[in-house]
């Protein structure tokens, strides 16, 4: 199997700490963007936290993974709407393409993020 290279810089391969100041960028810059919107009080946050962490190292180079905890990042939850955690929000080329609420069993969020490829 070839070994696949991935720049940090440019498709990390761990989750992004995302804040209000660095989130604009991040959107802009990365062409397919999920980001976990979590706290750490949340119980199925803390179920999902291993599968993004997975995920963000099998498909680096394709998607790159963000957390906004939404204690720390009240103002950017409310921009999204974001009611329940663990959301997860979709961006492709800078816009937001879909929402999904809850802590989803590895397999089946790659298949579906592998969709929007």
């Amino acid at each position: 199997m070839e070994e696949k290279k991935v720049n940090s810089e440019e498709s990390p391969d761990y989750p992004l700490h995302l804040t209000g100041e660095n989130f604009p960028e991040a959107v802009k810059k990365y062409p397919l963007l999920v980001v976990d919107f979590w706290a750490p009080w949340c119980g199925p946050c803390r179920m999902l936290a291993p599968v993004i962490e997975s995920l963000a190292k099998k498909l680096a180079g394709t998607v790159v993974f963000g957390k906004v905890n939404v204690d720390e990042e009240n103002s950017l939850a409310n921009d999204f709407g974001i009611l329940s955690i663990p959301t997860l929000v979709v961006f492709k080329n800078g816009q937001k393409i879909d929402q999904m609420v809850g802590a989803l069993p590895e397999r089946m969020l790659e298949e579906k993020l592998k969709g929007y490829l």
